[in-house]
């Protein structure tokens, strides 16, 4: 019984013992895994079609050096803490603030985990005509899709990391391949100067793209981070996740789709002659990229329903975002998951500005002591959200203004900046009262 319990344990409404947490290597491959999937590769091709090649890999670096910066300064907090997201906004945010959070981080994610299924059902199907002249029903295949990735979720961090220790290393051996295939086919120089395939992309739009790209996945950092052993282990995780892993997907596929004059990546593949086992790499990385998305959304739910077990909220989101994907999710929820997207970057601004401030009291065991609403940390959320809707283009946002260009990162950065502000005096304010308190008693003292 105990055996049975341990597969399904995932520490989500305590911290995770020191005993249970990973080193760097381990918590890369996780971090990896959840980063690479079929969107990240045609991000890739895209910036590759409309960038010429040298301002493609620049600006891959540079998006790729922001969000792992956001990623570790959100990691550090979950590593330090050893708790999920949802617990860690409680302390910046206070309990029914942290419920709204977990509400909205919940529904977005598992909503987006209907999408990717989407994606996965009908990227198999053409796989297995394509490949293999095997006509099956792209329901079937989704829902086979649901049960896959819902089952990693179930068991939590343990299975989310076998598998990205197994299809990591096989996604990377068919990225180098394919790269060295096209490179030894023909000079780099040659490939350097190829002209614009696809819609021309500024550099700015570019890096905005990346950071936007993953930006919801650094601030929930903590849910994977919580199992660092220690913040170091956190912050190298994030940059090789971040920075390494996903610039070096991003570079490969844009020199693939300059080499070969081609975006689409399952074009591409085929076109190299590597055949549907190719494809099926790629499918297995939707695979470990769609379950984050629904552990993240079950360790959301399960700080507002305590008492119901992790498993059995895995298994209902599991359920629903699969009927939603079957249900056509991609072609009638993606507005309002943009919508609700716009909410979670300023989460992440206010609990590292928080952290920063007042890290002593994010303890577990003060979580009992933190008020029922921190009414300036949700004024600040209130304000971000409404300037990250002021710089997100129309139809989701009004496109009034821009500071970054991408709109997820300016809600963080104004959140993480009112906060320490807010902070700041609030500890002046408390320091001035204590001195004034400790003046009055020496006065009455004399």
């Amino acid at each position: 019984m105990a055996n049975r319990f341990d597969l399904v344990q995932d520490y989500e409404l305590e911290p995770v013992p020191q005993e249970k947490r990973k080193g760097w290597g381990k918590l890369s491959f996780v971090w990896i895994g959840g980063i690479v999937a079929l969107s990240a590769i045609v991000l890739g091709g895209t910036l590759g079609a409309g960038l010429p090649l040298t301002e493609a890999i620049i600006a891959s670096f540079i998006g790729s050096f922001i969000l792992a910066i956001l990623s570790a300064l959100c990691c550090v907090v979950g590593a330090k803490t050893g708790l999920s997201t949802a617990l860690v906004s409680r302390f910046a945010l206070g309990r029914y603030g942290s419920y709204a959070v977990s509400i909205i981080i919940a529904l977005a994610l598992f909503g987006w985990f209907g999408v990717q299924l989407d994606l996965f059902g009908s990227s198999l199907r053409n796989v297995l005509i394509d490949g293999l002249n095997i006509h099956i029903p792209a329901f079937f295949l989704v829902i086979i899709g649901g049960i896959l990735m819902t089952t990693t979720a179930f068991i939590g961090y343990k299975a989310i990391e076998k598998l990205s220790l197994l299809a990591v290393p096989l996604l990377a051996i068919l990225l180098i391949s394919s790269l060295v295939k096209v490179v030894s086919g023909q000079s780099f120089a040659k490939i350097a100067q190829a002209p614009i395939i696809g819609d021309p992309l500024t550099f700015g739009s570019a890096v905005s793209l990346i950071i936007g790209s993953l930006a919801i996945g650094a601030i929930i950092g903590p849910d994977i981070s919580r199992y660092a052993r220690s913040t170091k282990d956190a912050v190298i995780s994030s940059f090789v996740g971040y920075f390494i892993g996903f610039s070096i997907v991003l570079i490969i596929a844009a020199i693939l789709a300059k080499a070969t004059t081609k975006v689409d990546i399952v074009e591409i593949m085929l076109g190299l002659g590597w055949g549907t086992a190719a494809l099926l790499i790629l499918i297995l990385a939707q695979w470990t990229t769609n379950d984050n998305n629904l552990y993240s959304s079950a360790l959301g739910f399960s700080t507002i329903f305590p008492k119901i077990p992790k498993s059995v909220l895995t298994i209902s989101a599991g359920v629903i975002g699969t009927g939603m994907a079957l249900a056509g999710i991609y072609d009638n929820f993606i507005p309002f998951l943009n919508f609700l997207s716009a909410f979670i970057p300023p989460v992440g601004g206010i609990y590292v500005a928080d952290f920063i401030i007042n890290h002593r009291k994010y303890n577990f065991t003060k979580l009992a002591e933190i008020k029922n609403v921190e009414i300036t940390s949700v004024l600040i959320w209130i304000i971000a959200v409404v300037i990250a809707f002021m710089t997100t283009a129309v139809p989701t946002g009004f496109g009034w203004f821009t500071i970054t260009g991408a709109s997820g990162f300016d809600a963080f950065l104004v959140a993480f900046v009112l906060q320490l502000i807010a902070g700041k005096l609030v500890s002046k304010s408390r320091a001035e009262k204590l001195v004034s308190q400790s003046q009055v008693k020496g006065g009455n003292a004399s």
